[in-house]
């Protein structure tokens, strides 16, 4: 007889319980007193463990079902209906739940049409109904049209010029292939880049419109059977997006740094044509299917062969002789989104907010992205519920967000965050979910100071394929494993490399943007992961991402959803609790040690050897290092100073800080990490320093670098306090 997999995940923690509890007479076990954070952990882990039996697979499938059973694009009708019924599932729970409300700068689309208009006997009218066979789902009518959110409206007439992925270094290619851009429409392929970028640099040379699809070498049956056959892209399928410059500062295009709320009057906002958020030449993505006559009337040069993708014919940059039209007539208003924010008080530390969340809107379906992180989400809140029930209360306030408009540029968790700056002065840390269950392969990202502590949760949990999520993830790391790649757009894939590796044997990669973390960690300086189990993800932003591919594909049986409830359930219950706040800040002096070696070669080639002065800098993060280190020893036995201590430790990344913001950026705060501005999602280190030697000003660079000497100097002071 075959065992139930639930069956034997059930056993498993309760023989891990006993293991530790063994001895019932026992003060505590070897595992709870070595616990980072707590002076006896025989409590916590007796609370850990009640939580990892509460969430439940079938009623994970059930959240996903009721999020995912329409279309629900931020700010509609649908999208409402389903911020109430997170809103009753925290209430069910036992949480003080409010919804919040911003009234926002978002587009639909009203008219989008792409059209062949040259040479004769070349037909193609776009975009193409996504459809397959065997899924009736893409076919509702409320599905919204392929586009691309903050797109300008516009018609434009043109030849065409392929761009490989539209990057710099594909449009200054294309420079020495003496292919003028100037007054084309751009064509580019999705992949390497946010498609925000894509739109900024065709921008930057002169297009009059650009076009972004998914090519099949990417995003289709190059990486394996396409959908309903398989996981990857079909024909049809589009992968819709916002191409907002979130790189400049995300929200509200109309309310940088301040909250987009109802009652603020118009006064108060930048118009949209100011806004640095918006790009100026329209945009607008097509599917492969749509793509491929374009591509394959295209004359003019070879293109080089590693940007040939893989349809079915020898790609060409142009221009021409292929002419397109675009005609894009977009709807924007001022539409209202709602953040569901749920709170536990806390008892002893209630000023101290543990803060979690997991954006809600989609473009279409949205079971990977988001859905499948707010059904993970809801079934924590389930597991926090039963604690309350039976009388526990956790040390610092929890707060839950279920943010809205994420798909448009991160609005609603942005709005929030502004609209709550002072009393996020005092958040201990932020977890982010979003693309949490796209297959089996367990991933994070994280600042340093964290690292540990999400390795250290994932030894608590365990994997569906036996051991704990630490087993696999750390089997998953090592050279020559094999696991499932995602659409290479997929919020969950973006960012999973880190720039220098620690002490790990996991792989923690480092936060750029692209999710809800962003204005926690790089405008208001909160401690922040994200966390994702990820696979063959090849319908990313498309009406295929339902509940119908889901359970063919990513999780049939919801056991990782399972998995995901219970490693973001551990974070917010071991944060929570902490007697000392867990963060490693020797692990973070490291790092920033290592990105200034890299920053310093790096300057040495593009400026000559010592035309740049590193020392300041590089003895700032070694003493930073060294003092996390004295720190470290300190968190372990903290006596009756763990009051004083988490003070210092809170103050240390807000250090991190710079008032000013980043050069011609000053939303972004963060010295040690943003989003590239010509990379969007993947995280640039020391971002001031780096981004100054790539546009090769000397001037700028030392004063970057004596910035970032001032930052270190500042957080160095809060550990200093503490000896």
């Amino acid at each position: 007889m075959k065992v139930p997999t639930a069956i034997i995940l059930s056993l498993f923690i309760l023989i891990t319980v006993s293991f530790e509890f063994g001895d019932a007479k026992a003060s505590k076990s070897t595992s709870a007193s070595a616990m980072f954070g707590y002076q006896d952990a025989a409590a916590e882990t007796a609370v850990e463990s009640r939580f990892l039996a509460v969430p439940d697979p079938k009623l994970a499938e059930q959240h996903l079902r009721t999020l995912t059973q329409a279309p629900h694009v931020a700010g509609t009708a649908e999208d409402k209906a389903t911020a109430d019924y997170v809103a009753q599932k925290f209430r069910e729970a036992g949480l003080e739940t409010e919804i919040a409300e911003y009234r926002v700068w978002i587009n639909y689309p009203s008219e989008i049409s792409v059209d062949v208009t040259a040479p004769a006997g070349v037909q193609m009218h776009g975009p193409t109904r996504e459809h397959v066979d065997g899924d009736t789902l893409p076919d509702d009518p409320r599905v919204v049209m392929p586009f691309n959110g903050m797109s300008p409206s516009g018609d434009v007439e043109a030849e065409v010029v392929y761009a490989n992925y539209g990057s710099p270094e594909d449009f200054r290619k294309l420079d020495q292939l003496k292919v003028d851009v100037r007054g084309k429409i751009v064509v580019a392929r999705y992949g390497q880049n946010f498609r925000g970028v894509k739109a900024l640099v065709a921008q930057e040379h002169g297009a009059a419109g650009l076009i972004i699809y998914s090519d099949p070498a990417d995003d289709g049956w190059r990486r394996g059977d396409k959908y309903p056959d398989g996981p990857w892209r079909p024909t049809t399928g589009v992968q819709r997006g916002s191409i907002g410059f979130m790189f400049e500062f995300p929200g509200d295009p109309t309310t940088p740094g301040i909250a987009s709320v109802p009652s603020l009057p118009d006064s108060k906002r930048i118009s949209p044509e100011q806004s640095a958020q918006l790009p100026k030449i329209p945009t607008t993505p097509l599917s492969y299917g749509d793509a491929w006559p374009i591509l394959e009337h295209l004359s003019g040069p070879d293109s080089p062969r590693e940007w040939q993708g893989a349809l079915p014919f020898t790609y060409h940059v142009g221009p021409g002789p292929v002419k397109v039209k675009m005609h894009l007539k977009q709807d924007y208003q001022f539409r209202t989104i709602w953040d569901v924010i749920g709170r536990v008080r806390g008892q002893i530390s209630p000023d101290e907010l543990v803060v979690a969340g997991n954006h809600r809107d989609a473009w279409v379906y949205g079971a990977v992205d988001p859905n499948s992180g707010t059904a993970a989400m809801l079934e924590a809140v389930h597991g926090l519920g039963d604690l309350l029930k039976s009388g526990w209360k956790p040390n610092r306030t929890i707060v839950l967000g279920s943010w809205d408009a994420e798909e448009e540029g991160l609005i609603g968790s942005t709005e929030w965050g502004e609209e709550h700056q002072a009393e996020l002065a005092n958040a201990v840390a932020y977890f982010n979910m979003d693309v949490a269950v796209s297959g089996a392969s367990f991933g994070a990202s994280s600042v340093p100071s964290l690292k540990h502590f999400i390795a250290d949760v994932t030894k608590a949990v365990p994997s569906p394929k036996g051991g704990t999520v630490y087993d696999v993830w750390k089997k998953a790391t090592q050279p020559g494993s094999q696991s499932g790649q995602s659409s290479p757009d997929a919020i969950g894939e973006m960012r999973r490399t880190p720039a220098a590796q620690g002490n790990l044997d996991v792989s923690v990669g480092d936060l750029g943007s692209g999710s809800d973390y962003t204005v926690f960690l790089q405008h208001l300086g909160v401690p922040s992961t994200d966390i994702t189990s990820s696979g063959s993800y090849g319908v990313y932003h498309s009406a295929f991402d339902n509940i119908n591919w889901f359970k063919r594909y990513a999780d049939p049986n919801f056991l990782y959803e399972q998995e995901m409830a219970r490693v973001f359930g551990i974070e917010i219950l071991r944060m929570a609790d902490a007697d000392v706040l867990p963060y490693d800040y020797q692990e973070y002096g490291k790092e920033v040690a290592a990105y200034i070696e890299a920053a310093k070669k790096k300057a040495d080639v593009e400026f000559g050897a010592n035309q740049i002065m590193f020392r300041d800098a590089e003895q700032a993060a070694h003493r930073f290092e060294q003092f996390g280190a004295k720190i470290l020893a300190k968190q372990s036995k903290p006596g009756s100073e763990s009051v004083k201590l988490n003070q210092a430790l809170l103050a240390t990344e807000r250090g991190l800080l710079i008032p000013q913001g980043l050069p011609t950026r000053p939303w972004f705060r963060h010295a040690i990490y943003a989003p590239g501005r010509y990379t969007g999602y993947a995280a640039v280190v020391i971002p001031g320093i780096n981004e100054a030697i790539d546009r090769h000003d000397l001037a700028l660079v030392r004063q970057q670098v004596a910035a970032l000497a001032v930052v270190l100097q500042s957080a160095t002071a809060a550990l200093e306090g503490q000896r």
